[in-house]
């Protein structure tokens, strides 16, 4: 089935740089990063029901109903916000899965605030985003919607200026779990913290990396995952003007570098293998709903 529009946008994001500073006591990995949203968007569209139901009226791959965070974004609100109706949704992915993109926490925002409006429930946005944190630790970011510098547990957020770049991203074949990760014990968790001044005072670019704004996880990731460790090879290879150098967004798989125009970008990607998959995708600094 496929639902009248309007169809509304859910970004994919990267992180510029992933540092892992602490852990808590409830075993929750404190961060600092820098969050962009990208161009890169999967696709959602609702139909108010008055009956109450929620339902998603199409199968996504690798993605069960009753596991799908817009449906428990959807449940969420609606007993939250103490609202008798309810919604179909319809998903059309196009953000790579187990990417290390975001795509599952930018759909479940989307929904947040679209169900909001269109049930009209009014929710705060403080209180959004609450409901955010517990679906996914990256759900408060889509809801902040701009560039971000964020720590904690992806629950403090502050703007973050950052030059509009084009980035090349690449998509191992193998979804990379971010349990395995978190869990691996070789994985550093006692970076220095560093302070949004530090990034931000940088002649911009993020190259070479210099110990600083690296990516925590990406040691881990790629001594796992060969096919992860040749994508972000061939692109550091491939990738000398980059303004940021090529590493991991997230805990991965996909490898992503940073140019200053749209044609370096596109001239990196056709010289991608063609056993290697990729897009380009340009940086955006507000999230296209406003949230």
């Amino acid at each position: 089935m496929q639902l009248p529009g309007p169809d509304y946008p859910a970004p994919a994001k990267l992180n510029l740089f992933l540092h892992v500073v602490g852990r808590r006591s409830d075993g929750y990995h404190l961060l600092q990063s820098a969050f962009t949203l990208v161009d890169r968007m999967d696709k959602l569209r609702f139909r108010v029901r008055e009956d109450g139901a929620i339902r998603r009226v199409n199968d996504v791959e690798g993605v069960p109903e009753a596991s799908d965070l817009v449906v428990r974004a959807a449940q969420l609100l609606k007993a939250e916000a103490g609202t008798r109706l309810g919604a179909d949704v319809e998903l059309e992915k196009h953000i790579p899965m187990g990417g290390g993109l975001g795509g599952g926490s930018s759909d479940a925002a989307t929904t947040l605030v679209v169900l909001d409006r269109l049930w009209r429930t009014q929710v705060p946005p403080e209180a959004l985003r609450a409901m955010g944190a517990r679906l996914g630790a990256d759900v408060p970011f889509f809801l902040f919607g701009e560039t971000a510098w964020v720590e904690g547990v992806g629950e403090r957020l502050a703007p973050l200026a950052v030059p509009p770049l084009w980035y090349v991203v690449l998509v191992p074949p193998d979804p990379v779990p971010t349990p395995l990760v978190f869990g691996a014990p070789e994985l550093t968790r006692n970076t220095e913290p560093l302070k949004m001044e530090d990034f931000s005072a940088r002649p911009w670019d993020l190259k070479p990396l210099d110990g600083k704004f690296g990516n925590d996880l990406q040691n881990v990731v790629v001594a796992r995952f060969p096919s992860v460790k040749a994508h972000l090879e061939w692109l550091g290879q491939h990738s000398e003007s980059a303004k940021v150098a090529a590493r991991l967004t997230g805990s991965g798989g996909c490898v992503f570098a940073g140019f200053g125009s749209c044609e370096e970008a596109h001239r990196v990607l056709r010289e991608v293998p063609a056993k290697m998959q990729g897009f380009v995708t340009q940086g955006i600094a507000k999230h296209p709903l406003r949230l």
